[in-house]
């Protein structure tokens, strides 16, 4: 499905007459934890999401990002620990009790109902009157740029289409804060990649608080404001999505956003001088020939490349190091023929980097 330029959105989209709220921070949580029997799957975090941010938890299935969504929402209930959303503490409100909505996975659209009757079913449970109802669904289909589908069944939208019908739902009834649990995770990649705009252009018209959980680290560094690297019920790290990508807190944030090298042990100490756990990004690398000089504000290694993977717009090079250990090392194929780069396998290299790259990091 081709996605219409986001030129087409309206100027007013993010009206929706809604007021703008006062207070600084939309979601905070204090000391959460959730456990279900002996299995602690939130572990102790504190976070704080501005208000209009939008927001990523990223990690691996079992990170405990979703049950953090969860408790949120009011699905789940802390076990300890407490969740305020703009100043007031919801720990143990009911969903409807508060001011957010949530869009899920598999969309959740009644298909007995046509598009306008399942936007406005949050309204229509609200007793909202017919000609606001209306007025509001119409304003919500023309944001999310699907106007005139109003009487088409779930069943004849594509994929793309169906997941603006479930954002359009939430977004009717004017949350403070949306919540979206991969939203886009049964999309092909190519309508997932162009959801990513899609999604980042509402936010940013509409104007509210997102929190996005996904496991796509592509996906989190696309859209988010800030990113939370969630691992085994804990955060990693929080920060831009150039802090967490150009300088990971953690081995485990340094491997699971991105594609990065570290270097431990007696490796680290040959090529860095001293000991300690090292992250250098493959595309920080330039591979070189044999005894090509360095700089004085560069880092080299020599080693030879033990295998090479041809990706079409790159090549990646798995290089092993006379100092022990592995390194990757990525190059755009500006000028380089398939031939050339697989080629290159088995013959010895230098690898160089700016020493600032380099970056000494927690085990």
């Amino acid at each position: 499905m081709a996605i219409p330029p986001l030129s087409d959105l309206p100027a007013d989209a993010g009206s929706l007459d809604r007021a703008t709220p006062a207070a600084a921070s939309a979601v905070r949580l204090e000391g959460v934890r959730k456990r279900y029997g002996d299995v602690e799957a939130v572990a102790g975090i504190d976070l704080d999401v501005a208000d209009g941010e939008f927001f990523s938890m990223l990690g691996p299935s079992g990170s405990g990002k979703t049950t953090t969504l969860r408790m949120i929402a009011g699905f789940e209930l802390p076990t300890a620990g407490r969740i305020l959303l703009n100043g007031e503490d919801v720990s143990n409100k009911a969903p409807f009790e508060r001011d957010v909505n949530t869009v899920f996975q598999d969309y959740a659209l009644f298909p007995h109902m046509n598009v306008g009757e399942n936007v406005a079913y949050g309204l229509v449970i609200r007793k909202v009157p017919g000609e606001e109802r209306r007025r509001r669904v119409a304003d919500a289909l023309r944001m999310v740029r699907l106007d005139g589908f109003d009487q088409r069944r779930p069943s004849h939208l594509s994929g793309g289409q169906r997941q603006r019908v479930a954002l359009a739902r939430a977004l009717v009834n004017r949350p403070r804060v949306l919540l979206l649990d991969e939203p886009l995770g049964a999309l092909d990649l190519k309508l997932r990649e162009e959801m990513q705009i899609e999604l980042k252009a509402i936010q940013h018209a509409v104007g509210i608080t997102f929190i996005y959980v996904t496991h796509d680290q592509e996906e989190a560094l696309t859209m988010s404001d800030r990113i939370a690297v969630f691992n085994q019920g804990l955060i990693e790290q929080v920060g831009s999505p150039a802090e967490v990508y150009e300088r990971p807190a953690t081995a485990f944030v340094a491997g699971f956003v991105g594609t990065s090298n570290l270097l431990q042990g007696d490796a680290a100490e040959r090529v860095f001088g001293t000991a300690g756990t090292f992250t250098v990004r493959p595309e920080k690398i330039r591979l070189a020939e044999p005894g090509a000089a360095v700089a004085a504000d560069e880092i080299s290694v020599d080693g030879r490349i033990r295998e090479v993977v041809y990706l079409g717009s790159e090549t990646r090079y798995y290089v092993a190091l006379d100092a022990g250990s592995e390194l990757v090392v990525t190059q755009q194929n500006l000028v380089t023929s398939s031939m050339e780069a697989l080629a290159a396998e088995g013959r010895p290299a230098r690898l160089i980097w700016k020493r600032q790259h380099g970056l000494p990091i927690n085990a």
